[in-house]
C-alpha cells in the first residue's frame, strides 16, 4: 500500500506528529481501507487525498486549541472516526468521545481503538436528539466537534446541548456563505451561544477552501433542545424565509 505523505506535516502546520503518532495514523488508515469494502466508510481512499481531507483537515481544525490540557471532546456524527480519531491521536491528554447513530460504524471505531491501543477515546451509539438529553452527556464536554453532519444552524442545535457553559462547539465546513452565517448567528443566540470566530484556511495539496466556525456557549441551553428526531432538520432554528433546498450535505460522509 502506498504510504501516506507524512513529510508534508512539517510544511503545513505548527504541530508535528512524533514517530509513534505517525505509526498510529498509518495503522488507522490501513484499518479504514480494510473495513471500507464491507462498511462503505469513505469515498476517500487514495493516500494523498486521505491524508489531506481526513487526517490533515481533522487535525487542522483543533490546532488553535492544542495548548489546552485535559479537556473532554465529543465528536458528534463521527462516521468513520473523523475528526475524533485523529484528534485523540494528536492530543493524548484529551478525552475523546465519538458518537454516531450507526452501530456498525461505532463498532468499527471501537475495534480500531482496541487494535491501536488508544486509551483516551471511547464511542457511543445514538442520535444527538436522544443523547443530548442524557444526564451523562448534557453539558458534559469542553469541546464538541461536528464535521459534515448537517447545515450549520442544525449542527448548532445538535451540538450546543452537549457543551459546558464556557465551552465551545466547532463546526467543520467547506465554503461559508453570508446566509449560513446569519442563520447560525440566530440559532446560536437561541441556544445560549455566540459565534466566537471563523477560522478560514485552505487544504495544503488541493487548495480547497475550509472553514471552522467556533461557537462559544455563554449560558445553559434550554431543556427543550435538541428537539425530537427529525424536527431540527425539518424546522431549523434561525432559518431565514425562503430557505435554500438541501444540497445533500446532511450526512456523515464529507460533503466538501
Amino acid at each position: 500500500m502506498t504510504p501516506l505523505p507524512h513529510h508534508l506535516w512539517a510544511d503545513t502546520l505548527p504541530w508535528q506528529p512524533d514517530p509513534s503518532q505517525i505509526l498510529l495514523f498509518d495503522r488507522f488508515y490501513n484499518l479504514v481501507i480494510q473495513a471500507n469494502e464491507q462498511l462503505n466508510l469513505t469515498r476517500i481512499v487514495e493516500p494523498e487525498a486521505y491524508w489531506e481531507k481526513h487526517l490533515w483537515d481533522s487535525v487542522r481544525g483543533v490546532v488553535p486549541l492544542i495548548k489546552n490540557q485535559d479537556i473532554a471532546v465529543l465528536d458528534l456524527g463521527t462516521g468513520a472516526g473523523f475528526p475524533g480519531m485523529p484528534i485523540a491521536i494528536m492530543q493524548p491528554t484529551w478525552y475523546v468521545m465519538m458518537a454516531d447513530s450507526t452501530r456498525k460504524k461505532t463498532a468499527f471505531i471501537n475495534n480500531a481503538i482496541q487494535s491501536l491501543g488508544i486509551t483516551n477515546a471511547q464511542t457511543i451509539t445514538g442520535r444527538a436528539e436522544d443523547l443530548g438529553h442524557q444526564k451523562r452527556h448534557r453539558e458534559g464536554y469542553d469541546l464538541v466537534v461536528l464535521r459534515a453532519v448537517a447545515p450549520a444552524n442544525v449542527c448548532a442545535e445538535y451540538g450546543l446541548p452537549f457543551a459546558k457553559v464556557g465551552g465551545r462547539v466547532m463546526l467543520y465546513r467547506g465554503t461559508w456563505e453570508e446566509r449560513e452565517a446569519q442563520e447560525l448567528e440566530r440559532a446560536a443566540y437561541a441556544l445560549g451561544a455566540k459565534v466566537a470566530y471563523v477560522d478560514a484556511f485552505a487544504l495544503p495539496i488541493s487548495g480547497a477552501v475550509r472553514h471552522c466556525i467556533h461557537l462559544l456557549k455563554i449560558k445553559p441551553t434550554l431543556e427543550v433542545f435538541p428537539r425530537e428526531v427529525g424536527t431540527p432538520t425539518k424546522y431549523p432554528i434561525g432559518a431565514l424565509d425562503d430557505p435554500k433546498p438541501s444540497n445533500g450535505s446532511e450526512t456523515t460522509e464529507e460533503p466538501y
